[in-house]
C-alpha cells in the first residue's frame, strides 16, 4: 500500500511526529495549522505529511461521492435491505488513514501510489 522512503538528512523530532500523525486523522485541522503557521510550515517533515493528508482527502470525498451515490442506488432497488448490509463501507477509508498516521508517527517519509506522484509533480512537496 504505502511504500518507504528514506528521510532526506533532517532532524525529526517528536513533535514533528505528532503533528504529521495528527494531520491523517484530523485532517482539515491540523493540516491547515501546520501550513498557515509560520514556525510548523518550515519544518519539511510536518509540511510533507500535512500536504499529503489534504490530498488524501480529496481522494476519500471523491470515493464518500461515489460511495453514497452507488449506496443510495442499492438501498433503493433492495428496498433497504443493502442499505442495512452496506453502511460499513462509509468507514473504509479510516483504514488507511490511522495506517498512514502510526507510519507517519514513526518517523517516516513514504509514497501513497497516485497522491504522492501527483502532488510531487504539482511542486507542493
Amino acid at each position: 500500500m504505502a511504500e518507504e522512503k528514506a528521510p532526506p538528512a533532517e532532524e525529526i523530532t517528536e513533535n514533528d511526529k505528532l503533528m504529521a500523525a495528527l494531520s491523517y486523522i484530523f485532517v482539515v485541522i491540523v493540516s491547515l495549522i501546520i501550513l498557515l503557521s509560520e514556525k510548523l510550515k518550515n519544518r519539511p517533515f510536518q509540511r510533507y505529511h500535512a500536504i499529503t493528508s489534504l490530498a488524501l482527502a480529496v481522494v476519500y470525498i471523491i470515493y464518500e461521492a461515489v460511495i453514497s451515490l452507488f449506496y443510495c442506488g442499492a438501498t433503493a432497488i433492495t428496498g433497504g435491505i443493502l442499505g442495512l448490509c452496506l453502511w460499513i463501507v462509509f468507514f473504509v477509508p479510516l483504514i488507511p488513514a490511522l495506517y498512514y498516521a502510526y507510519l507517519s508517527y514513526q518517523g517516516q517519509y513514504f509514497d501513497i501510489p497516485v497522491v504522492t506522484d501527483f502532488i510531487k509533480n504539482q511542486g507542493w512537496v
